[in-house]
């Protein structure tokens, strides 16, 4: 397909383009004016039209083909969420408008929703109170990290290290760093959970706190994580909650019970709303009865005449984490999620969730190794055979022959303590028939991984970019039709 700027055809225009007067109010720093609009492409509406739904016929996405895609939780977005999220009520309010009077009952529904959020996230994570504000996981990371070191701080503690798994996902030791933390790595056992006799030895009065995905990154639950979360207590620690995995627990059980004492949640994977390709997302945080005094301002507020305002009066809070209330139309679209499926309806989801993972691990059992071979829970972990990897086809080649199957594929080299691992989240959303077609596919991929292995290794060969040598890509990068 020809780049826009190839199809130009000088004098050709889709616009009229006609001289404007500035109003004299407005001052327009000279520098930034032009008398021409140079570099630009010509064409005609139509060609500009053709152009781009080409483009867009060319992306994958969930409303089109599956992602079995670990640790991301990528799926399937109920369109009623969208379509309420789009209500003009909603959707055209500025965040600077009046609380109260004045106009104030303008955003009374917005705080309305803010406010029974957080009842509602209390609820499932067994949290006593949260904040909206954080944009993503990894945010809701960091912001959850200030909050531990806000609260030693208060107490006076020399702590300096924070103990993360040797499989967590990447930003859990990256935020811990950014908070000023020393990041000591707790390794796995032969069961490919965190090894508790290891935890015993790296506690000290120096740890601040444990970061925990749970469960872990190859979809296995830690059977002692009541104990590990009273070992880290013992030496005046807090226990942090990494939520990413939270689809494979939500509705049947709350971290809170577990012992965590902060928890964040990614309402853009495990509540159905719109993820990947950087955003937008959103990444509550809670906290237990005796940190909520440090959550960030501010809070949203029911007050006893029935109305809701934002309360800023917090001096022992962290601060802003970020303008206004977070990514208010993904908060809003998880709000609705919840209001729709109800308690029943999000048990199923984490029921499903993992029915679904098992299927697929125990089908594809006889077809490629197994990283732990036990059940597990939202997702699973499996790798090329011997066989395979003798024909020099790796995770990679079979990721890239699903492509040509149909099929996103699925999270590889992840977790890093799997040699060419393969990370499949089915998720809940998917039916029977869907997960049938995707075991049909690498069924067939890891027969041909024996039989004809050079042709795995030209996939994807029905895209319109092959395979590039992505190395080269990196290190020479052609930015001009930008």
């Amino acid at each position: 397909m020809k780049l826009v700027f190839e199809k130009s055809v000088p004098g050709r225009r889709a616009i009229e383009m006609v001289d404007s007067q500035l109003p004299s109010s407005i001052n327009i720093s000279p520098e930034l004016l032009r008398d021409e609009l140079a570099d630009l492409p010509e064409l005609s509406e139509l060609d500009v039209v053709r152009h781009f739904t080409a483009l867009s016929r060319m992306n994958f996405g969930v409303d089109t083909n599956f992602y079995p895609l670990g640790s991301c939780t990528m799926k399937y977005n109920p369109k009623v969420c969208e379509r309420i999220a789009s209500y003009p009520g909603f959707a055209h309010l500025h965040p600077l408008l009046p609380q109260l009077r004045m106009g104030g009952m303008l955003t009374q529904g917005a705080l309305r929703i803010l406010y029974e959020m957080d009842v509602l996230l209390r609820e499932i994570t067994g949290m006593a109170g949260f904040t909206m504000q954080p944009m993503a996981g990894a945010h809701g990371e960091l912001t959850g990290i200030m909050i531990m070191a806000a609260y030693h701080r208060d107490k006076g503690n020399k702590k300096t290290t924070v103990l993360v798994p040797d499989s967590s996902h990447g930003t859990n030791p990256a935020s811990a760093a950014i908070a000023g933390y020393k990041v000591v790595s707790v390794p796995s056992n032969e069961e490919g959970i965190m090894d508790i006799d290891e935890l015993k030895k790296l506690l000290n009065d120096e740890v601040a706190g444990l970061m925990l995905t749970c469960p872990n990154t190859l979809g296995l639950f830690n059977p002692h994580i009541k104990e590990i979360c009273d070992l880290v207590h013992s030496v005046d620690g807090l226990t942090y909650y990494d939520g990413a995995n939270l689809n494979a627990l939500v509705g049947k059980a709350r971290p809170g019970d577990f012992g965590f004492d902060i928890v964040h949640v990614n309402l853009h994977k495990t509540f159905a709303t719109p993820h990947g390709g950087g955003g937008p997302g959103a990444g509550p945080v809670g906290v237990t009865k005796k940190l909520t005094q440090y959550l960030p301002v501010s809070i949203v507020e029911k007050r006893d005449d029935g109305t809701y305002a934002l309360v800023y009066d917090r001096p022992k809070s962290i601060g802003y984490i970020a303008p206004f209330y977070g990514n208010f139309a993904v908060i809003l679209k998880a709000y609705v999620y919840i209001l729709m499926l109800g308690k029943e309806g999000l048990r199923h989801v984490s029921e499903n969730a993992v029915l679904n993972a098992n299927y697929v691990r125990v089908k594809l059992r006889d077809y490629y190794k197994p990283a732990v071979d036990k059940k597990c829970m939202h997702e699973c972990v499996v790798t090329p055979t011997k066989k395979m990897l003798d024909n020099n086809v790796h995770a990679f080649c079979i990721a890239k022959a699903l492509i040509d199957k149909g099929f996103h594929p699925p999270t590889i080299y992840f977790p890093t303590i799997v040699k060419e691992a393969m990370m499949i989240e089915p998720t809940e959303t998917e039916s029977k028939e869907t997960l049938d077609a995707f075991i049909e596919a690498m069924i067939e991929i890891a027969g041909l991984a024996v039989t004809d292995s050079e042709k795995l290794k030209q996939a994807p060969i029905t895209t319109p970019v092959c395979r590039p040598d992505e190395t080269a890509a990196a290190k020479n990068l052609d930015i001009a039709c930008l």
